[in-house]
């Protein structure tokens, strides 16, 4: 059973996830900050592995995690900080990497590792489902969660791939490009989640879309939540940790959290009915790519 999908379900499909580098701006400090934005109403945490080449992570994320690396970042600290972070929350803790650095450790290594810390699974932007046969395997062995993507310009057929590899939700990107918090989230991503929910309908299964990219406003959040099952916020939560540490973090994700209030949840099944035009229309196909330190074009960083 998937715990991410448990808490999204259990927020009635008005989740927020809440994304912080694992590390920033040190260990210490990215434990509290995690706990604390769960303790704000965040239903999941997204936690982010510094990486050597974040092009495609925004400014604000950039920063985050190039300081990380500089003061010396070593893959074991993520493991202690989701030990750390899940002893003290229930909220699900779903790890955003490339997928070089699990290559790089191991894959069966690197789940093991992963569920014995308490981790849900992990988020991997730049891995298809069709290049991902290790790490299906090993989420298998060790009943973690896998979140692949979506954006706007995947076909039919990566959009298929992404719902039937993904356990937890599919992350729907809002827009291309680098992430960053936005004035608008790219009307998009609207279009986007209802063809993925056409595309599980027509399997017969459903899929839950969490939204991502550009979302830094509870009313952005609960603009998202009216045709998604969650939102995922990242930048605007780094820069509110860079800015005013800890009790900053925490006074944001609770703005952040207001915004799962109101109105009622996506109506799954509306929304598939309603976008079965849009899923039969031809879209873009999108190169599948690489596994290693390539960043994909599709789409390359959380939140």
């Amino acid at each position: 059973m998937s715990r991410t999908e448990d808490a999204i379900r259990a927020s009635g499909s008005r989740a927020l996830i809440g994304y912080l580098p694992v590390g920033f701006p040190d260990l210490a400090t990215s434990i509290e900050a995690a706990v604390a934005i769960a303790e704000a109403g965040c239903t999941a945490i997204e936690l982010g592995v510094p990486y050597s080449d974040p092009g495609m992570d925004g400014p604000v994320i950039q920063a985050a995690t190039q300081s990380t690396l500089e003061r010396g970042f070593r893959l074991e600290e993520l493991f202690e900080a989701v030990a750390a972070i899940t002893a003290r929350t229930s909220a699900p803790v779903l790890v955003m990497t490339y997928w070089n650095p699990v290559l790089r450790y191991g894959v069966d290594r690197f789940a093991e590792r992963l569920a014995a810390a308490g981790g849900a699974g992990l988020i991997t932007p730049d891995l298809t489902p069709e290049n991902g046969r290790d790490w299906l395997e090993a989420a298998e062995r060790h009943d973690l969660d896998r979140v692949f993507l979506a954006a706007p310009s995947s076909s039919d057929a990566r959009i298929d791939a992404a719902v039937a590899g993904s356990r937890g939700f599919v992350y729907t990107v809002s827009t291309m490009g680098t992430t960053g918090a936005r004035n608008d989230v790219d009307l998009a991503a609207r279009a986007l989640a209802d063809r993925i929910a056409a595309r599980a309908a027509s399997v017969g299964t459903e899929a839950l879309r969490c939204v991502g990219l550009g979302i830094s406003t509870a009313e952005q959040v609960r603009d998202v939540l009216t045709y998604a099952d969650g939102a995922i916020v990242g930048s605007a939560l780094v820069r509110a940790l860079g800015a005013g540490g800890v009790p900053a973090v925490r006074e944001l994700a609770a703005s952040l959290a207001a915004g799962t209030l109101d109105d009622g949840p996506a109506a799954a099944g509306t929304q598939a009915a309603d976008a079965a035009p849009a899923a039969g229309a031809p879209a873009p196909s999108t190169p599948a790519p690489s596994t290693g330190s390539t960043h994909s074009t599709e789409k390359g960083a959380s939140a």
